[in-house]
């Protein structure tokens, strides 16, 4: 019996990736454990909530997924199904105390942005930043309005080198699975929001198709739904 508003969970697989449109507190209980669990979820600040000005110019309306953290539980189950975990925004999440933190620096952040984003790790390392502009990430972006840079995300990869099964509870458009697809890795991906879902099926659909040795044609998603 589903307990969280949804239909019941469908599946499509795109090459090595499989990707779920559902909630992740419904879906990932059932899923088998991974490498490594590389993820944004929301930091429940509302920020999907208040569209700036030149967003809402785009046509962006306010939504409410931002509004409300993931539950301390769906983070310990996360630590459970990875052996490595990195969580973007885990600033804002009661995680053990780590020194890996991974840090995105923004150059050209406006007054109203942070400077800079973090990501706790499971890892025990030293503490890392990279410096990515706003600005030239513009051309990837495509509507989704905390959408991570594919430079990140791949940045983040690059510090579980040996992790082939990668895994998105947050999918979001589908950054880390694009990042996983340019990098062979195999992804599984959940989300929530139906415009969202498609638009990461489709990124992730033409990076596999661009890395593929077969052409898009051959390619097609499959669903299934979960029982």
């Amino acid at each position: 019996m589903l307990g969280f508003g949804m239909s019941a969970p469908e599946k499509v697989v795109i090459g090595n990736a499989e990707l779920w449109h559902g909630d992740c507190r419904e879906v990932l209980p059932v899923l088998p454990a991974c490498d490594l669990i590389l993820t944004d979820p929301p930091y429940g600040i509302a920020f999907a909530a208040q569209p700036t000005k030149w967003q809402r110019r785009e046509g962006k309306v306010a939504e409410d997924w931002d509004n409300m953290p993931a539950p301390d539980w769906l983070m310990g189950l996360m630590r459970e199904k990875a052996g490595t975990l990195i969580v973007w925004g885990g600033n804002y999440y009661n995680l053990p105390p780590t020194r890996g933190w991974l840090a995105w620096r923004k150059p050209d952040a406006p007054p109203s942005m942070a400077d800079l984003e973090l990501a706790w790790t499971s890892m025990d390392m030293n503490s890392k930043v990279l410096d990515q502009s706003i600005s030239a990430t513009n051309a990837e972006r495509v509507g989704h309005p905390t959408q991570k840079p594919l430079r990140v995300m791949a940045w983040s990869l690059s510090f579980a080198p040996d992790a082939q099964t990668v895994c998105d509870p947050f999918m979001g458009s589908g950054t880390t699975g694009v990042a996983c697809a340019q990098l062979g890795k195999a992804f599984t991906g959940i989300e929530r929001e139906r415009k969202y879902f498609d638009i990461a099926c489709e990124r992730i659909a033409r990076a596999q198709a661009q890395g593929a040795l077969f052409p898009p044609e051959e390619k097609l998603p499959v669903q299934e739904a979960l029982l």
